[in-house]
């Protein structure tokens, strides 16, 4: 897997990197196991501070995409993709939410359209 930052972009790097691993795993270039580079050796393929790096691998880390075994590294987490575990989750709270609110099933959905971007 090859990851490939944008400087011009308005996206992060620390993010763009975040959604590129996801975005290997969901795809299966990534597989539970595979052992991500360390972070200063992907800070300096990528021109990057160190720090950049590793708060994307910490947001990995709290998205229980990847895990990091002390000084073996960080590798893909067993669960592999767990950001649809976590999806799930925030639809269901939403759903409970805008049911305690009163708000009709078609209008919560409308609000999720909008809050996407999407057409309502």
């Amino acid at each position: 897997m090859r990851l490939v930052v944008d400087p011009r972009s308005t996206t992060p790097p620390f993010e763009q990197i975040r959604i590129q691993v996801i975005e290997a795993v969901r795809t299966g270039t990534l597989t539970p196991g595979d052992k991500l580079p360390t972070v200063r050796r992907l800070a300096e393929d990528l021109g990057l501070a160190p720090n950049t790096v590793a708060r994307s691998y910490r947001a990995l880390e709290q998205d229980e995409v990847i895990e990091t075994r002390g000084r073996l590294g960080s590798f893909v987490a067993a669960t592999g993709d767990a950001t649809q575990r976590q999806m799930q989750l925030a639809a269901v709270a939403y759903a409970d939410r805008a049911k305690s609110l009163g708000i009709d099933p078609g209008e919560a959905l409308t609000i999720v359209r909008g809050a996407l971007g999407l057409p309502g």
